[in-house]
């Protein structure tokens, strides 16, 4: 087996050089140069990180206050000295604080930003003193006199702790007096440029990690950062969870590997069990699992996990995604549509600053208004004139309407032959009581009341089985132990699984699903790799 160097991995050039040098001298200084810990103070009440010292109630105020000041002076004038003394004088008296963070540019002068990944906070160095460094020993011996040694010796990126008062410059913005400095970490890598971050979308998703940084550091920007992005989605997935959960649905985890793969049509990815001997297969769906649990008693259920599909790469299709499905004893399609509606306006407002308008490319998609149309009549608006029969309303529907669905709409009615999990329409048995929710040209759920009848379900299991024969490697297996689970018998039941990926690109005007899913698949590729430059 060949083992890399670390030389391989991290290329060596001016800089790594420049800063291994560095990271050299300040271990003569500090000692250890990765110590265990850092403990931040609590002035705000809770641990003081930037983000939560900047938003501290006292600290905000003063920073207004100052700001107010500022606004009724004249072009070059400074603020009064009496006025900004007693500002710093409330500061100061909030006691010492201790916070640490990531240096946003080189330590060149007094001043430097440190961020938390979220916010900055500026903090200030004098060589004059007082300015000690805490050695890495251990016991946090002090030492009085290589403060400003230590400031000198840092890089761009590497990561500190510092301690002192708060004061505001005469610029209005608050500040920390360092007294204290500690090493925690150095950057042996160069930071991303601050202007413009990691323009090329292939790196931005290689090196997730890097992205991130940059996001931060970025001074300019359109839309939202990588880390905005992704602190929407947990916001929309929260949002989703507390609305199930106060519903009354009980959360529930189901297998990941499966003997069968089925419970939706697709290709899977199949492994091999060594203890036991069997093929598993890397769950498609939930779905059948869910339903098993409504026998059961669980008569509200949902998971919000991993579905993964060996299938192909595009803009809104990855082989691992997210879903959230969720079933509903005694109730159909129509109250599913009905209750899906409800949760996704509510979760869209709590991710969105309460708002139900987003804007996604030259659209305007408005969450407060869904739509419900038949697919023949879906047809019939989007492409008059299109002939239409049972055995193309599929492939009329997918090229002359799916993308001009552009606000939220219910399609519904769709083929009982392409829907086998499905219940028969009462009032046409060729349709089947199912809906798919589109939103800009994209499916994003899928629903329908649940097939209840194990002699029919082992019918249109037989169905698929005979259509994989037939060479369709994405039609459903037969699932036995699904049939006996049925016979027990399962009431009356509506289901839905949404496409939480989807959601969030339309959420945060993302047109590729890999920018919205944290570390994505990508092809080994070692150029960026071997080229830190690029990414820098």
């Amino acid at each position: 087996m060949s083992i890399p160097s670390f030389e391989d991995i991290i290329t060596p050039n001016d800089q790594t050089e420049a800063r291994k040098a560095s990271l050299e001298a300040i271990g003569a200084l500090v000692g250890n140069v990765y110590p265990n810990k850092f403990v931040r103070s609590s002035v705000s009440g809770v641990e003081d990180t930037i983000t939560a010292l900047k938003h501290f109630e006292k600290v905000a105020d003063i920073e207004a206050r100052m700001a107010e000041i500022k606004a009724s002076l004249g072009e070059g004038e400074r603020p009064p000295a009496e006025k900004k003394d007693a500002l710093n004088e409330e500061l100061k008296a909030l006691g010492t604080v201790s916070i640490a963070g990531r240096l946003t540019t080189p330590t060149r002068g007094n001043f430097v930003h440190l961020t938390d990944g979220m916010s900055k906070l500026q903090v200030y160095c004098n060589k004059k003193g007082p300015l000690a460094l805490i050695k890495n020993d251990g016991d946090g011996t002090v030492d009085a006199e290589n403060g400003w040694a230590l400031w000198q010796l840092l890089d761009h990126g590497d990561l500190i702790g510092v301690e002192g008062y708060l004061f505001v410059t005469n610029t209005g913005e608050v500040s920390v007096h360092v007294e204290r400095l500690q090493f925690l970490t150095k950057a042996m890598l160069p930071m991303p440029d601050k202007m413009h971050g990691i323009a090329d979308p292939e790196l931005q998703r290689r090196f997730r990690y890097a992205d991130l940084i940059a996001s931060t550091l970025q001074v300019e920007h359109d839309g939202l950062t990588t880390r905005e992005v992704f602190e929407r989605r947990a916001k929309l997935v929260s949002g989703l969870r507390r609305f199930l959960d106060d519903a009354g649905f009980i959360e529930v985890e189901t297998p990941m590997l499966t003997p069968k793969a089925t419970g939706a049509a697709a290709k899977p990815f199949e492994t091999h069990h060594n203890a036991l001997d069997i093929p598993l297969y890397a769950r498609v769906a939930p779905e059948l699992y869910l339903k098993r649990l409504v026998v059961g008693g669980f008569e509200k259920v949902y998971e919000l996990n991993r579905n993964f599909r060996n299938e192909g790469l595009s803009q809104r299709h990855n082989p691992e995604f997210t879903m959230l499905e969720f079933y509903v004893a005694y109730m159909d399609v129509n109250g599913m549509m009905d209750l899906a509606e409800t949760m996704i306006k509510d979760a869209v407002a709590k991710a969105n600053d309460g708002s139900l308008v987003v804007k996604y490319g030259e659209n305007e998609i408005d969450f407060g208004k869904f739509e419900r149309i038949s697919m023949k009549a879906a047809i019939e608006k989007y492409a008059p004139g299109v002939p239409v029969d049972d055995l193309n309303v599929i492939a009329a529907f997918d090229e002359h309407v799916e993308d001009k669905l552009t606000q939220p709409t219910f399609v519904i009615d769709y083929p009982k032959s392409i829907s086998p999990l499905s219940k028969a329409s009462p009032d046409d048995s060729s349709i089947a009581e199912r809906f798919e929710l589109f939103i800009n040209g994209m499916e994003v759920a899928n629903g329908f009341s649940e097939l209840n009848d194990p002699k029919e379900q082992y019918e249109r299991f037989v169905d698929q089985m005979s259509e994989r024969e037939r060479g369709d490697e994405e039609a459903m297996v037969l699932d036995e132990d699904y049939i006996r689970a049925l016979s027990y018998g399962m009431p009356p039941a509506a289901g839905i699984g949404i496409g939480i990926d989807r959601l969030v690109m339309l959420l945060t005007n993302k047109h590729s699903i890999r920018d919205v899913i944290l570390f994505p698949h990508m092809r080994p590729e070692r150029r960026a790799a071997d080229d830190p430059d690029q990414i820098a």
